[in-house]
């Protein structure tokens, strides 16, 4: 059997340049793809405008109405350490005073009183925190994103705070009447009013119990708003996601 040779033979070329080709054509592909991931990398981290202000907006809806939904529960502010609202401070004496000749009973139905009564006036601040949300400008949210930690939160104190209490105040006075914490703390006041040599204290409680169920609802939206900047989980959207990542990588 005679044997072919490729000397000098045009296709023996060619043969030895299929590899260089295969190579060559590899690593172009290599390259392209890596363009392409780190083209797609930038879109995950670099949302537009519009994308920043819907993700920010999303954040602080599901933020705001979480904590009026939580404190506008029943024990909603009666049974959390961090909110729940007692006498106040001028008035804690008077309670001492009390607790001390036997009226505990009446204290404890007080402090009851003034938490069921926050927990009514709660339910009036979604819509006002939601409308605060939509009138939010670019620079806000920019400098929200952006900002510290709070700056969610301090941004609804600035805006939402007088409609907060003109709203709670109605509310607070007339679930204090209904609860009776009227009664009890202005029974509470005379009652310590009539022991000899006291600083007498005033027995209209609603001003106290507004200001401290406002005061309540912006430290449950502080939390929210630390959580969700600090914990990859509360991002519970692809476009909370995209502009928390964002949010990470441009904090000021």
């Amino acid at each position: 059997m005679s044997t072919i040779t490729l000397k000098n033979c045009p296709m023996k070329k060619t043969l030895l340049l299929i590899p260089c080709l295969v190579i060559f054509i590899t690593l172009t592909s290599c390259d392209s793809l890596n363009q392409i991931a780190k083209s797609g990398s930038a879109q995950i981290t670099n949302p537009t405008n519009l994308e920043i202000g819907n993700g920010l907006k999303e954040a602080l809806q599901i933020g705001t109405s979480k904590s009026s939904d939580q404190l506008s529960a029943v024990d909603g502010f009666f049974a959390n350490a961090a909110v729940k609202i007692l006498f106040p401070p001028e008035a804690q004496k008077a309670e001492n005073t009390l607790r001390s000749i036997g009226l505990g009973k009446l204290c404890d139905n007080v402090v009851l009183s003034l938490n069921r009564a926050a927990e009514d006036a709660a339910k009036q601040a979604k819509p006002i925190f939601l409308n605060a949300v939509k009138q939010m400008t670019l620079q806000d949210v920019t400098n929200i994103l952006l900002g510290s930690q709070d700056a969610a939160t301090q941004y609804f104190k600035r805006t939402t705070t007088v409609q907060l209490t003109a709203s709670f105040k109605p509310v607070i006075q007339g679930s204090l009447n209904k609860v009776g914490a009227t009664k009890y703390y202005g029974d509470a006041a005379n009652e310590y009013n009539k022991v000899p040599f006291v600083t007498k204290i005033n027995p209209d409680i609603s001003a106290y119990v507004t200001q401290k169920a406002i005061d309540g609802l912006f430290y449950e939206i502080a939390l929210e708003e630390l959580n969700i900047r600090k914990n990859i989980s509360a991002r519970t959207s692809p476009l909370l996601q995209k502009v928390f990542a964002f949010a990470d990588k441009n904090k000021k």
